[in-house]
């Protein structure tokens, strides 16, 4: 199981720029398109008060960050660990 999934779109340049940073540091996560997955809006709208606000990173122990910068994600997966 991965530590991080990413709720994304096609289309959102963040989430390309955040993908390959993510890759560049060795980050494994799984990818969901909330366009292709309905309920994975539902779950990108509760953390961002209504809003489907991608990237939005939810991390193993339930917790959330919207387009967070790959040093905030490796501080997140460093406290997880």
């Amino acid at each position: 199981m991965t530590a991080v999934t990413m709720y994304s779109t096609q289309w959102c340049g963040y989430c390309h720029r955040l993908k390959s940073q993510l890759d560049r540091e060795g980050i494994s996560y799984e990818v969901v398109d909330i366009e292709r997955v309905p309920e994975a809006a539902g779950v990108v709208e509760q953390v961002n008060h209504g809003n489907q606000t991608v990237p939005t990173l939810v991390y193993a122990d339930g917790s959330a960050q919207t387009n967070p910068s790959v040093a905030q994600v490796k501080a997140k997966l460093a406290e997880l660990n």
